[in-house]
């Protein structure tokens, strides 16, 4: 993802701050290159992580992405619903509009 593409807070982080950028992209690449699961896995993985932060912007981002790479809109709202078990109703049906924010526009 290009500095252009990033989200307006990391941007800026990114524009400020691009060693900082330069470590953090590294990082995640390395995560991501630590274990066996491919990346549509590790994508939803992500997905489910940023629900659970209950981080609009990451889920924002994350289902940009999904999108992008050719994940479809209902295995993404899945992401959502499986969360309701765990973090409730609310938390759930939170994440469920800030997927159609995305997939819905």
């Amino acid at each position: 993802m290009s500095k252009q593409e990033l989200p307006a807070g990391a941007g800026q982080v990114a524009e400020q701050y691009p060693e900082v950028w330069s470590a953090y992209a590294e990082l995640g690449r390395a995560c991501a290159e630590s274990g066996p699961l491919d990346a549509r896995t590790r994508r939803l993985i992500k997905l489910a992580l940023a629900v659970g932060a209950r981080s609009e912007g990451a889920v924002h981002s994350h289902v940009r992405r999904g999108l992008e790479e050719s994940e479809s809109a209902e295995a993404l709202k899945q992401v959502a619903m499986l969360a309701i078990p765990t973090l409730g109703l609310p938390g759930g049906v939170a994440a469920l509009t800030w997927i159609e924010d995305i997939t819905e526009s």
